[in-house]
């Protein structure tokens, strides 16, 4: 694990020849067994796409594999987990009328698991709901089936997460990829891969059961059309992804900025007018098909909206790993802030920590700020804003704690390792540590004459990865095997909460830089 200087490229190519070679080996392997004459793999177009076919039968497999394994409250009443949740949505939305589902009434505990996610994700439990019932009406009777355990309803449940999956984000991450210019066929399979085998969704929604991918799906299926200019294809992608889970409103100024900072650049005397029209009409018709069983009464939207923003959850839940929970380990700001000025003191925060990004984006628009602006503001809202939940960072971290309360310690183990070795062995993540690779070049040329440390930039690049992964390592392995002294109960989740709060602070200054420092001439290329 020594790696410096001339010795980490050597070890860094090494590796990244060994993959290749296996790469071509693998293809091989499968085209025989599958039964696929070997020639067709001579056109780059047939090679293409059989080495997508065989990374998205990886992708399935290793999901299925970790499916197999246990899921959140197993046996463990009253309250059991979130797979409880999904299944009583199921029987909820099967069994009450519509206008019930969101309100509390005698058949609909809310304290019991109440819907508290859009309508998309209501109607999408109703459709489970109603194969369920074809299949075993045990597992939706109204009542009755609270606490429903068994191994074929757990096939059941498994089965319509790697449906969803299937059917929304695995598309929209193949197509992604094939979209990306500038890049070679094996570099493409491999952010496909990389993006597929990503842990932290594998983990949560093939293991701890939810189904993030759909709202992450439709949100990447409005990344790819915004790419192909086809704005109101992308808008109401984006608007199926945020009436799914009101997670995705972490990438809604993007989306806003870019397309209203498009729409100034076309001139909103013209084109640029006849464009925000369009936009707007979409958004809205978008919005009112997915709530129009809901229009029929305010009183409907107001209780519905209460159950998407619970503002009396109070600033953080659990050992969230944001500023306001990192900071309560010294301050606790709960007990000496009140609830509504905690409200108004993470908006003026999240706000200011958007406002550069989202600024830059409305005066330059263009592709590049607008795939950076995703990360950083997702960064930005997960770190500052009120009432977050450790979930909302799925595509930036793994979370140790949850996984080790649902019994996933071997598979957070080995899809993390198999993830971390793909990356290394795709990227050369150990040679790209330059300023011009990092997209910092600007930045380094404006501070030049006033910081000599950029000259070692990349060694110090290095090193902290490998203080990253080491941490990571430790900190694993002591979650898992060493109890934690009785006085400290909270010692590894705390532990683990600060790092990673580190860790996207850093990664928000980073993107940040990127954005504001990025020219105007630059930010014209397509990036991946």
């Amino acid at each position: 694990m020594f790696l410096g200087g001339e010795r980490t490229g050597t070890v860094s190519s090494a590796v990244k020849c060994l993959w290749n070679k296996n790469l071509d080996g693998i293809v091989a392997m499968f085209m025989v067994f599958f039964q696929v004459p070997f020639g067709l793999l001579q056109r780059p177009a047939m090679e293409k796409w059989s080495l997508m076919t065989i990374t998205v039968l990886l992708a399935l497999t290793v999901r299925w594999t970790v499916s197999l394994g246990s899921y959140s409250g197993a046996g463990r009443p009253p309250m059991y987990g979130d797979y409880e949740a999904q299944r009583h949505w199921q029987e909820v939305t099967y069994n009450l009328p519509i206008r019930q589902w969101y309100f509390n009434t005698s058949d609909n505990n809310l304290l019991y698991w109440g819907l508290d996610y859009p309508p998309l994700t209501a109607y999408h439990s109703f459709l489970c709901a109603y194969i369920a019932k074809l299949i075993n009406p045990d597992w939706i009777a109204l009542h009755t089936s609270r606490g429903y355990e068994s191994q074929p309803h757990k096939l059941f449940m498994r089965t319509t997460v790697f449906v969803a999956d299937l059917l929304v984000y695995i598309p929209a991450v193949i197509l992604y990829c094939f979209s990306l210019k500038e890049t070679s066929t094996k570099k493409k399979v491999s952010s496909a891969l990389c993006i597929l085998l990503y842990p932290g969704l594998i983990l949560i929604d093939h293991g701890h059961f939810q189904y993030n991918s759909v709202s992450l799906g439709f949100a990447l299926w409005g990344v790819l059309c915004l790419s192909y200019d086809w704005d109101l294809l992308g808008s109401v992608a984006f608007c199926l992804a945020l009436n799914y889970k009101q997670m995705e409103l972490y990438h809604s100024l993007p989306f806003f900025c870019y397309l209203l900072g498009k729409c100034f650049k076309k001139g909103l005397k013209g084109k640029g007018l006849i464009l925000l029209i369009k936009i707007a009409g979409t958004v809205v018709v978008s919005f009112a098909v997915c709530w129009l069983p809901f229009c029929t009464d305010m009183a409907q939207i107001m209780q519905v909206l209460r159950r998407l923003f619970p503002i009396d959850r109070g600033l953080f839940e659990d050992k969230v790993a944001n500023i306001w929970c990192s900071l309560s380990v010294l301050i606790k700001i709960k007990n000496i802030v009140s609830p509504q000025t905690q409200l108004k003191l993470s908006f003026a925060v999240t706000f200011l920590s958007l406002l550069p990004t989202c600024i830059k984006l409305t005066i330059q628009p263009s592709l590049r700020g607008f795939k950076f602006a995703l990360v950083s503001c997702a960064l930005s809202f997960f770190l500052f804003s009120f009432q977050v939940h450790e979930k909302s960072i799925l595509l930036v971290s793994v979370m140790l704690p949850l996984l080790l309360k649902d019994g996933l310690l071997l598979p957070y183990a080995v899809t993390t390792l198999a993830f971390l070795s793909i990356c290394v062995a795709s990227f050369s993540i150990f040679e790209k540590t330059s300023a011009e690779d990092l997209q910092l070049k600007p930045f380094s040329l404006s501070l030049k004459g006033y910081v000599s440390w950029f000259k070692s930039f990349p060694k110090i690049v290095r090193s902290l990865f490998l203080l990253s992964v080491t941490l990571m390592g430790l900190l694993s392995l002591a979650s898992a095997a060493v109890s934690p002294p009785q006085r400290l109960p909270d010692l590894f989740p705390v532990s683990v909460s600060l790092v990673s709060c580190l860790h996207f602070l850093l990664f928000w200054v980073y993107f940040n830089i990127v954005i504001l420092w990025d020219s105007k001439n630059r930010s014209q290329k397509k990036i991946s």
